[in-house]
């Protein structure tokens, strides 16, 4: 069978798999999420055997030391995945939830049930823990999910479908419902993106190029963000030790996250009294500092920054800082070179937080707090599946809910329209 047919075949099956996950009980979908938990335990060994297939594979052909972090299937990335299955158990169902519920002058009643989407692909890269990432939640959230991860982690992926089979059949559901792709070939990407007809959303998790490509050549709807180009705004109200803390933290926390400050913006007034020392506090955590010209008269052994620089996703230590005058600079700045992600303002000042919370136009925008906590276990939604940028239907950390669409439905008792 050729790429394309293996992939249409999939479609197929998952297209029917949705079905019934669709109309599966909370509890029996609950019974397929603590199943696949106890599979994961009890092959434990075989994953870590299949996982050290790949490391060594992946050694073999130069992956430097990032990817194969993110690679490797530690115990404690299993336990966390153990851990995950549990939390997704546990969390309210939204299928069939029906809000907004009104009567009509007719008599009738007009409401919104949430309803899965149908038939989720996922395309993602060498962390093997995504595939149960997203397996539980697009099975608690009922839909049929087709998974392709990166060909650096065939072994392990496989390994962990076999425990995924085994979960959804001890509770009665399609093995269908989730499948991981079996096969290497990057043609299987072009398919899954250009199956309208099996496909109805795809979720890409990986680099810029990957999440571009799919971008440009896909069929199916995608949720997606491309960078995350993320600021905080210290204003001229903001309280010192607050400033201070949130921004150390927003950069700091950790480097390679999608929400970690890659731009420092500091109102004019409180430049002198704060940028000194925070620029001695990165300076000694290792963070390199690149500065406009007046950030430059303050910090002199700083780097110039560029106009590149406002426009770059670091995803390492480094920071661009740029002193502005007022709050509508700072939200002007934001709004042409941020990419709609996460953005935070520092002030104790609650009009001008007003302001920025209803101008700038990101996913998420936030008043004296850390943009790290732009995160789906920080918000409560237990999971995430993503972060999305996009503006129509799901938009910031993508939970179970954002998996799901709604359709009006309507309760009568006999009335015609007259």
């Amino acid at each position: 069978m050729n790429v394309l047919d293996y992939m249409q075949t999939l479609g197929n099956q998952a297209r029917v798999a949705s079905r019934a996950i669709a109309r599966a009980s909370t509890q029996d979908k609950n019974a397929a999420l603590v199943a696949i938990a106890a599979a994961i335990s009890e092959q434990r060994d075989t994953l870590k055997a299949a996982n050290a297939l790949d490391m060594a594979r992946g050694q073999e052909n130069g992956l430097d030391a990032a990817l194969l972090d993110r690679l490797e299937l530690t115990d404690g990335r299993i336990d966390g995945m153990l851990e995950g299955l549990q939390q997704v158990a546990t969390l309210a169902d939204p299928v069939g939830e029906i809000t907004d519920l009104k009567y009509r002058p007719s008599g009738i009643q007009v409401g919104k049930m949430r309803v899965p989407l149908g038939v989720i692909g996922i395309i993602y890269e060498s962390r093997p823990n995504v595939t149960i990432e997203a397996a539980s939640l697009c099975l608690k959230s009922g839909n049929a999910a087709i998974l392709r991860g990166g060909s650096e982690a065939i072994e392990s992926n496989q390994a962990l479908a076999a425990c995924i089979r085994t979960g959804l059949a001890a509770a009665g559901l399609p093995a269908e419902t989730v499948q991981v792709v079996e096969t290497t070939d990057r043609e299987a990407v072009g398919a899954l993106i250009t199956m309208p007809e099996f496909v109805d959303v795809i979720v890409p998790r990986g680099g810029k190029s990957l999440i571009e490509r799919i971008s440009r050549d896909a069929k199916v709807a995608v949720i997606k963000h491309l960078d995350g180009i993320c600021h905080v705004y210290i204003d001229e109200f903001a309280d010192k030790t607050k400033a201070i803390n949130i921004a150390i933290n927003s950069k700091t926390h950790r480097y390679g996250t999608c929400n970690t400050m890659e731009t420092l913006l500091v109102h004019t007034s409180r430049a002198a009294d704060i940028l000194p020392e925070l620029a001695e506090a990165y300076t000694n955590i290792g963070v390199e500092l690149r500065g406009c010209e007046r950030t430059r008269e303050l910090l002199v052994d700083i780097n110039e920054a560029t106009a590149e620089d406002w426009d770059t996703e670091y995803l390492a230590p480094i920071l661009a800082i740029r002193i502005v005058d007022t709050l509508d600079d700072a939200i002007e700045h934001i709004n042409r070179h941020g990419s709609h992600h996460t953005d935070s303002i520092i002030s104790e000042n609650y009009t001008l937080s007003r302001r920025f919370i209803n101008e700038v136009d990101s996913s998420s925008v936030m008043i004296n707090a850390s943009t790290r906590f732009a995160d789906g276990f920080e918000y409560g939604l237990g999971a995430e599946i993503g972060i999305s940028t996009d503006k129509i239907h799901a938009r910031g950390p993508v939970g179970l809910e954002g998996l799901t669409s709604q359709k009006y439905v309507v309760l009568g008792n006999g009335e015609i329209r007259q």
